[in-house]
């Protein structure tokens, strides 16, 4: 039975993540610490119906004291007992997209480090978009947003630091990218639903091994 923690779960695929996650046996899939800036309706929801097995913990990803102050309630909640797996939901200029995409992921991965340790899967899952690929970077040069593609190219190397910094300790470390998706910053246009990419991100996660550390 593995644990999951989720941040920005208030909305697009975060949310649909959360939902997704609920579909499996409880033998397969335990606690879910949701976690978000505030707590949308549709959260509020999730966790109302999911018996207990979702909770809600406030976490303002670019805020260091937030930070630690989850990281402090998701260890209470799991009652001693280990993490397994954290994924992040990730959101026009470049401070901004560096902030969202690359600081908070670098200041929430340690936080829930000791509690990924207790753990016995040890993954950390980031969620990327191939618009932050180096090497194809000309196939979407008709997509003017030069910020986040730098922003996300930026967190798939820090990604990389961290599965090589902490590989000889068990875990598994990569990105994940779920597609285009119609949430508010992918637009109504996309290929594909939240529930889509959720489907899609969790198989990913669940099939992920000592193989996968690293992959970007």
């Amino acid at each position: 039975m593995a644990s999951y923690l989720i941040t920005g779960c208030s909305r697009g695929l975060g949310l649909a993540i959360t939902s997704h996650l609920l579909s499996f046996p409880t033998s397969e899939v335990g606690t879910i610490i949701a976690t978000s800036r505030s707590e949308s309706p549709a959260l509020k929801d999730i966790v109302l119906k999911s018996g207990g097995r979702v909770k809600y913990i406030q976490l303002d990803a670019t805020n260091e004291a937030s930070i630690k102050t989850a990281a402090t309630q998701a260890e209470q909640t799991m009652g001693g007992k280990g993490l397994d797996l954290k994924t992040d939901d990730p959101r026009n200029d470049l401070e901004d997209h560096f902030n969202t995409n690359v600081l908070s992921v670098h200041h929430v991965t340690p936080a829930f480090i000791p509690l990924l340790q207790k753990g016995g899967l040890k993954k950390v899952a980031n969620i990327t978009t191939t618009l932050g690929s180096i090497s194809r970077a000309k196939d979407y040069n008709f997509s003017p947003t030069p910020a986040y593609k730098i922003s996300k190219a930026a967190m798939n190397m820090l990604t990389v630091q961290y599965a090589l910094g902490y590989a000889d300790q068990g875990f598994t470390i990569f990105v994940i990218s779920p597609g285009w998706l119609r949430t508010d910053l992918g637009g109504k246009t996309a290929d594909l639903s939240p529930e889509q990419g959720a489907i899609a991100t969790i198989e990913k996660i669940m099939s992920a091994g000592k193989e996968d550390n690293g992959n970007s």
